[in-house]
């Protein structure tokens, strides 16, 4: 059987691209993701988001939505600016968000704050909290 070249060269160029667009990220939160579909950024209240869709944010401001886990918030990559106040969040681990300049996280109850890595972070509101 003879294969075609140019079918392989579409394999070859689709099949990563297609593979980027399939990937989600884990929200378990319905709160957090309930505030993501409200942004525009997921349509389904299912526990994913679309990768691709969150990984070019740079501002988010998810205040007051009676959050208790931002698990995903690692996947937003280009995150340089973070407000999650007056939710219900106890531990916050931004170690993977490494472009964060800013974070503002006061009126929680944070029992742990995880900011390794944090080089760029400039600027951290963190009080009223349990730390």
């Amino acid at each position: 059987m003879r294969i075609n070249i140019f079918t392989i060269f579409l394999i070859s160029v689709m099949a990563p691209a297609a593979m980027l667009w399939g990937q989600n990220t884990y929200v378990p939160d319905n709160n957090f993701e309930q505030a993501l579909i409200d942004l525009g950024y997921d349509d389904t209240l299912d526990d994913y988001v679309l990768t691709a869709n969150i990984s070019g944010v740079t501002e988010l401001f998810v205040d007051s939505k009676e959050i208790s886990d931002l698990t995903g918030i690692e996947d937003f990559t280009d995150l340089t600016q973070l407000s999650c106040v007056y939710n219900q969040l106890t531990n916050l681990d931004i170690s993977s968000n490494t472009a964060l300049t800013y974070l503002s996280c006061y009126f929680n109850q944070l029992t742990s704050l995880e900011v390794r890595r944090k080089n760029a972070l400039t600027i951290l509101k963190c009080d009223v909290n349990q730390l």
